[in-house]
């Protein structure tokens, strides 16, 4: 076989390994989740550039992953579904994708090379056709001739802890004292930690679970296999959204197939302790975490809500890390757990808009979190604004859908970033870009760009990603009071169950009900499909950047985005007339 000449080294992330295939790249970072389908390995994310194609046997070069923590979770279905790449080549440390890997590798002897190369050896890679991978070796092979099958069961080299100072209790955890599942637990922790280097652990108060999300039979068989190792968690758990609404499924008519495997994995965590919350929004539980606790939080928008808004300390933990926290108490000192990796990389302004809508924080949301990329930003000339909790968390979100960085700062509003001493801190020699009217109202018509004709149809109308606060419920209910829906569009709004009794309590719920729409707990809209997106659906709008990013990849149908009032007006009219907000029009 010719071989160019063209030799690249780069860190192993994972186990050294060997991998042979086509380069599929793209510079443009790829969340798994609601990007790739786990069980064909086709990039489903509407978004991307590699959208349509599959990373199934390719060695996938992409700067890193980006939005959710599920990404993890959809890496390890794609071992057991057989779909998963031959390698995985980043220009930055990422751990989300490579902590499937780790759990491939630890759990189900299954594995690929994933490694880390420099910005300049990234900008080479891409270009190329086919590549070897050896080790820590990357050579570019010039023909696409037949190679022998890729084998991707290989030995698991046996990591050296050494470097790492761990307590009586680590030890004994490690060396199986008290039971496999803390010993596994322990040792994909510091596999974690010899891959970013560090070396401490730090005891943790709390823990938020992402992986009871549904995404196949590979992660409910860890979580099963977990408890059948007699699996405890050792601290405070809370769970995330689940892909069912436990309580109704069956009445709202959910295919088994997928309920009832969604009701096993729940099941599962619950009998290893964690506390039947299921909501993608913990920070609205009575157990949010205060200022300054070290918590390990998943699911992207709860992490940099945590973070930037509650000043508590958490990683953007992936999947399955989660629970191995949970399990021992203990995790990395790392990242957000320090001070000085809390400070901002990136300024970007933006002018308050008079008059602006709800609208107006998930749109800026979403456009800093791409340009910040994996850097941590502050929002500066808002400081004359006053958002709502609501505000930050549709921000939030939206800035964890398209960064993969853990937390924001917004200049005069944010718990660090308040004085003028803590804004000076974080502007110190920091590049700086600003987000125009026209920015946000460019994104407004990209949303939108599924269907830009006037009066168009909407079928459903979704709210709640992430779950609906008691401050939205009482502003919706505001809306829609004495109100009617059209019958042939839905609303539905999930939330969680604390904030579903509050709700009720206070007769929210029999407000929205009476206007014809719909409340469900216990999951949400990246996990909801059929029959509660109504099959005959082909429209769905949303006052959620995330979910209008996700939506079209997830359910095949067209998204569109607006605020809270223009979605009620949807369901009012049974259309959409997409002209441009007012509050976005240049000549304002």
């Amino acid at each position: 076989m010719k071989m160019q000449q063209n030799a690249f080294s780069g860190r192993t992330l994972s186990s050294p390994g060997s991998a042979e295939g086509e380069i599929l790249a793209s510079e443009v970072a790829l969340s798994f989740w609601g990007g790739v389908n786990p069980s064909t390995g086709v990039v489903i994310d509407s978004h991307h550039p590699l959208a349509g194609k599959s990373i199934k046997g390719k060695v996938l070069a992409i700067p890193g992953g980006r939005g959710s923590c599920t990404g993890s979770a959809v890496t390890l279905e794609l071992f057991l579904s057989g779909s998963n790449p031959h390698a995985l080549i980043f220009k930055r440390e990422e751990m989300i994708l490579t902590l499937g890997v780790i759990i491939a590798q630890e759990m189900f002897q299954k594995t690929i090379p994933v490694l880390q190369v420099a910005d300049s050896t990234f900008d080479m890679i891409i270009h190329l056709k086919k590549v070897q991978i050896m080790g820590n070796q990357i050579l570019a092979i010039d023909d696409l001739c037949q190679q022998p099958e890729f084998i991707s069961t290989l030995p698991i080299l046996e990591p050296d802890f050494s470097s790492i100072t761990l307590t009586e209790l680590d030890r004994e955890m490690l060396s199986g004292a008290h039971g496999k599942a803390p010993q596994f637990a322990m040792r994909v922790i510091l596999r974690t930690a010899l891959v970013q280097g560090v070396t401490e652990l730090i005891d943790i108060k709390q823990a938020h679970i992402d992986c009871c999300i549904y995404t196949g039979p590979a992660v409910l068989k860890f979580a099963q296999t977990l408890r059948e190792w007699g699996a405890k968690v050792r601290i405070p758990t809370t769970l995330n959204s689940i892909s069912i609404d436990r309580r109704l499924w069956r009445v709202q008519g959910v295919d088994p197939a997928i309920a009832e495997p969604s009701e096993l994995l729940a099941q599962a965590y619950l009998d290893i302790g964690a506390k039947a919350s299921f909501t993608c929004a913990p920070y609205q539980l009575e157990s949010a975490p205060s200022l300054g606790d070290n918590i390990m939080w998943a699911e992207s928008n709860a992490v940099v809500y945590a973070n930037s808004v509650l000043g508590a300390r958490t990683i953007k933990c992936p999947d399955f890390l989660d629970v191995c926290v949970a399990l021992t108490g203990r995790s990395l000192n790392t990242g957000c757990h320090l001070t000085q990796y809390r400070k901002a990389g990136v300024e970007i302004y933006c002018n308050a808009i008079e008059g602006s809508d709800d609208a107006f924080f998930p749109l800026l949301g979403y456009l800093v979190g791409d340009i910040a990329a994996d850097r941590i930003a502050i929002v500066t000339g808002l400081d004359k604004t006053v958002p709502t909790n609501s505000d930050l968390k549709a921000f939030g979100a939206a800035f964890a859908t398209t960064s993969s960085a853990p937390m924001f700062h917004m200049a005069g509003i944010t718990v660090e970033a308040r004085s003028a001493e803590e804004i000076n801190a974080h502007l110190e020699a920091i590049p700086k870009f600003e987000v125009t009217r026209s920015d946000l109202a460019r994104q407004w018509y990209l949303f939108n760009a599924s269907g830009m004709k006037q009066n168009t149809p909407i079928d459903l109308v979704s709210l709640g990603n992430p779950h609906f606060s008691h401050e939205e419920m009482k502003t919706l209910a505001d809306l829609v009071r004495n109100r009617t829906k059209v019958p042939d569009t839905a609303l539905v709004v999930a939330c969680n169950r604390e904030i579903y009794t509050q709700a009720c309590r206070d007769g929210l719920i029999s407000t929205v009900e009476a206007f014809g729409g719909q409340i469900i707990t216990d999951s949400c809209w990246c996990m909801i499909q059929e029959p509660i997106i109504p099959r005959e659906c082909q429209t769905i709008m949303t006052n959620s950047a995330k979910y209008a990013h996700y939506g079209a990849g997830l359910t095949g149908r067209q998204m569109h985005f607006g605020g809270l009032a223009q979605c009620v007006e949807a369901a009012c009219s049974g259309q959409i007339q997409n002209d441009l907000p007012l509050w976005l029009e240049e000549t304002r």
